[in-house]
This record gives C-alpha cells, structure tokens and sequence, in this order.
C-alpha cells in the first residue's frame, strides 16, 4: 500500500463528513467564543493519539494486558451511550455536559475522531510493515488535516440547516451510530470469541 492508498483509506475511516453534524451538535452548547478553540484542542489530542497508538499501540495493550477487541468493545459501548443521548435529547446536549461546559477528550478526540477503526487500523499498518513508519505517519496526517478542514467548517453547515434541521440530522445520526456502536461491539466479540476459542 503506498502512501496516497493509506492515507485515501484512514481518511474514510476517520469519517469527518459523518461527524459534522455530530461535532456541530457537541459544539452548539459551547460558548461562541470558545468554539473553535475547543476544536482545535479536540483534532490535536486526536492526532496525539492516533500517533501514539501507530508507534506504540501494540506495545501499550500488551502492556495494560489488553487485547485489540477491547478497544472495539469500549469504542462501541461510548458511541452506543452518545447516539441515545442524541435520539432522545436531555439538558447538557449529547455528552451531558452543564450549559457551557467544555467537552475534553471524549466524545470529540476519542471515539468520533480517533475510534477503535482507526486505532486498530494504523496497529495494523504498523504491525504489517514496521520499516514504513514514515510512509504511515505522513499518511496519517494528511487524512487528519483534510478531515480537520472539514470539521472547522461546521458553522456553515449549520446556518445552511437551521435549528430544526441540525436536530432532524442528529437524531438520524443517532439512529445510524446506534448500529455502528452495536456492530463495533459484535466485531469485538466475534474476534475476543474466535481467537479465545
């Protein structure tokens, strides 16, 4: 896989269309003035870790004595736990956060941006050919820097659909991270039970 392939590939996992109207919906009871600090903060932990888990996330579960399906079971009990709050609103908005309250490092870093695909996917790049780690850190960050730019430009997403429609989106986003959260959850499963077996 060269380094266009790799990084076309973590682009599409990192899913920063599929995010928008979730980061917009996080943002949206955050101070104004705040909001694209706060952004900002959110994509850097993002890459910090996805770096982190490209050269030292084999080294870091078998240390914790952890297995890759762990990271897929947590990843989709946290999105399960967001999409209800998404469906069914309660005061805080989605992460249940107090009014004007600062979301940090879950939900928006970890696991919309930096999920258990992502996370598993560059162990296994790095696992499949260690000598490349240039190719895959470059990689890396270009599809974190398009998906960046995506992701900062939420505000005019939002104006272009309006208060109802940002909520209709959201609660459909709900529904559909319901059944990626539920199936990350089986995967982890199905792998913790094939390699136990």
């Amino acid at each position: 896989m060269d380094i266009f392939s790799a990084a076309v590939m973590l682009f599409l996992i990192m899913d920063p269309l599929g995010n928008l109207p979730i980061f917009a919906s996080i943002l949206r009871h955050i101070d104004p003035k705040k909001r694209r600090t706060v952004l900002i903060r959110e994509l850097c932990f993002a890459l910090i870790i996805m770096l982190g888990f490209l050269y030292a996330g084999e080294a870091i579960l078998s240390f914790l004595n952890l297995r890759s399906e762990s990271v897929s079971i947590a990843g989709g009990i946290i999105l399960f736990l967001i999409a209800i709050r998404m469906i069914f609103p309660q005061p805080g908005g989605v992460v249940g956060l107090a009014a004007g309250e600062e979301p940090f490092i879950v939900p928006m870093a970890i696991p919309l941006m930096a999920g258990p695909s992502i996370l598993a996917s560059l162990i296994l790049l790095a696992h499949t050919d260690s000598s490349r780690m240039a190719d895959w850190t470059i990689a890396l960050v270009s599809a974190w820097a398009v998906s960046a730019i995506i992701l900062m430009f939420y505000k005019p997403f939002t104006r272009m659909l309006g208060e109802k429609g940002l909520t209709a989106v959201e609660r459909l986003m709900g529904m559909v991270l319901v059944m990626i959260s539920v199936q990350m959850f089986l995967d982890g499963i199905s792998n913790y039970l094939k390699t136990a077996g």
